[in-house]
Formats: C-alpha cells, structure tokens, sequence
C-alpha cells in the first residue's frame, strides 16, 4: 500500500514538475531579450571584477587580468547583440496601445458629431482610426445571373451583355408609357421613366432573374426578366415611383405579381405621376399624348422611312399591321423599330419579328438608315 500511495505521489510530482518546466521555458522565451540584458551587465560587472580577482576567468588556463577582464567584455558584446535582435520593435509595442487610442478618439469624435452634426463635415470619421477600410460585397442570389449594361432603350427596356452576347431585355410584368414606338405618339411621363429607369440601372451592378413558368422571350425576340440593381428590383422601383403600371399577365403563376401590384396600388392611392391624372393609366395601356406629339411624330416617321433609291413609302410598313410593304424589290429585309436591328431572310428571329417593321430592300439601305445586322 505504501508503494501504491508513493507510485500515486511521484506521478503527480512528476507532472508538477513537467509544467513548471513548460511554464519556465515559456517564460523564458516570451521574455528572451530580457534576460539577455541581465546577463549582459552581468558580464560587464564580471569583467570589471576580473581586474581585481583573475580566477573569475574560468576559461582561461593562465589566469591574468587582461585574459579574464577580455572574456567577460566579449561575453557583453555577444549579449548585448542578441538583445538587439530579440528586441520588440516601437511599432510592435505600442501597436495595440495606439490603435485603442485612435479607436477611443473616434468614439468621442463621434458621440460629439452626434450632438452637434457640424462638426462632422470638418472631421471625417475615417481619419480617426488607422484601421484598413472594408468594402461591403454584393452577394448574387443563384437564380440571378450577372450581365453588362449596353444601353437604355426606354422605361422597361434595356440592351445588355449576357453570357457574351448583346440582348434586349424587356422587364417582365410592368409597362411604362411610350417614347419611341413608331406611329404612336410621346406619352406624358414617358421621358420621365425613361429618366428613371436609366437613373436605376446604372447605379450599380446588373443582373436578371427569369420565369419559371416559360415566359423567357417574347415576340419580337427580346428576352423577358426580372431586373436588379444590387439586389433591388428595378420593378418594384418603377412601380413604387408610378412610372410603369402592372402589364402583359399572359401564363400565370408568377413569382412576383403579387408583390408587384401592391407596389402599383401604393403608388396609384398616392396619385404618383401615371396615377396623377385620371382615366391616364388603364388595363389596356396609357391614354393621352404629351405636348411634344408633333414633334415625336416627325420623329418616329424619319427613324421608320427609309431612303435610298426610291420613295421612302415604299419600304416602310404600316404600324398597324406591320404587312410587308416592299414590294417593289427582292431583298424583304426586315428592321425591328425598336432594337434598331434588321433580320435577313433565313435568320432565326426572321419570322418571329412581326411588329414595328421597317422594310429595306438591301443592307446598305437598312444601315444607312442606323440599323444594324442581327447576331
């Protein structure tokens, strides 16, 4: 039993000793550099005492002043060098010291501005800690995908970059009043959500989110989508405002119809602009023309004649059937009004663009007249 009780005992021992031995070398090395001071005063104190007392040099066989007083001055020179290389650096010591400093000034600084906003303009709050500046990231959700702005086409309109390729996109759900559409005229806030519109897309990154119900493409070829600058719908934006009514519900469910027309009721009970006047806004489109209507009809009908080598009426369409008008040449050259993009025969959108014709009878005439060939 003795023997148990002494085994028990001299284990523990055992580990006591382990972790005073670990704790010490932890020490040691956390407080290297001063050590190495103590030893080197202590070696300058030694060389100053070997004058007096010789034997203190230990390493010499013939021990005399000069011998032993050298060793020990040798000794002070090699510690006082490894104290200069385990040193800590100024700017390592007083790191954390000056950066709660900095961080407190900031603090006052602030509770300051707050009472007293002034003084916010003359001292900016960056100024004050020296801390590294951490820009925000957007993070794109998996059903929307990133693409480049090309241009603004109107209020629901935009030509972008997507997957490499140029593409109109036409916003899903939501309808503005029309700028540019030949044969009609300039309807009233339609510069303005046109405005709007470019004002939004614009302002930061792009991306579309399509229909899960098969609503990609409409029509005239132009893929349909959900639109968002980082991260806000440009929709909802737009119908908020009451620059654009709730449109065009032809395979429902949709994701966001509900949403959608809540915005547009927001907007409508505030009489914000389409919603501004009366009988304006309707379920079948906008009524009305703006006071610039002659001056968008001479527009409209320069961007749909055509000139060259004939009369102009005979190579544009009539907007109301958009029946092929060209009779009098062979090269049946279709021009989108809108895209400002014309389609040869044979082409994949050829047959699928059906409104907003203008006819051409050859390239030279679609191009003179600022359209350009399809991808």
């Amino acid at each position: 039993m003795k023997k148990a009780g002494f085994g028990c005992l001299g284990f523990f021992v055992v580990l006591a000793v382990i972790a005073v031995v670990i704790n010490a070398v932890k020490f040691l090395f956390s407080h290297i550099n001063g050590f190495f001071l103590a030893f080197a005063f202590l070696s300058l104190l030694f060389a100053f005492l070997s004058f007096f007392f010789p034997r203190l040099g230990f390493w010499a066989k013939k021990k005399t002043k000069f011998s032993s007083s050298t060793g020990y001055f040798i000794l002070a020179i090699i510690f006082f060098i490894l104290f200069g290389i385990t040193a800590p650096t100024q700017d390592t010591t007083h790191q954390k010291s000056d950066y709660q400093t900095a961080a407190t000034k900031a603090k006052n600084t602030a509770g300051k501005s707050g009472s007293n906003p002034k003084e916010d303009k003359s001292k900016p709050a960056e100024a004050a800690v020296p801390a590294v500046k951490k820009h925000k990231k957007i993070s794109t959700p998996s059903n929307q995908h990133a693409a480049t702005l090309v241009e603004t086409v109107d209020g629901d309109t935009i030509k972008v970059i997507y997957k490499g390729k140029e593409k109109t996109v036409r916003y899903l759900l939501v309808d503005t009043p029309e700028e540019k559409k030949p044969g009609t005229c300039v309807q009233p806030y339609a510069v303005s959500a046109y405005n709007k519109n470019k004002q939004l897309v614009n302002s930061g990154k792009l991306t579309l989110e399509f229909e899960t119900n098969g609503d990609t493409r409409d029509k005239y070829g132009r893929l349909l989508a959900y639109v968002y600058v980082n991260g806000k719908s440009v929709q909802e934006e737009l119908l908020k405002d009451g620059y654009a009514r709730v449109a065009y519900i032809y395979h429902p469910p949709y994701k966001y119809l509900s949403k959608y027309e809540k915005d547009e009721k927001i907007a409508e009970n505030k009489h914000l602009h389409i919603w501004s006047q009366k009988g304006y806004a309707t379920d079948s489109g906008f009524n009305g023309c703006s006071k610039s209507t002659a001056a968008a009809k001479s527009s409209s009908a320069k961007q749909s004649g055509t000139s060259g080598a004939g009369s102009s009426s005979a190579y544009q369409n009539n907007p109301a059937d958009d029946q092929e008008s060209n009779m009098v040449c062979k090269g049946k050259i279709k021009g989108n009004a809108n895209s400002k993009i014309y389609h040869l025969p044979g082409n994949p959108y050829y047959n699928r663009t059906k409104d907003n014709i203008v006819w051409f009878c050859t390239e030279a005439q679609a191009k003179k007249a600022g359209y350009r060939p399809s991808k």
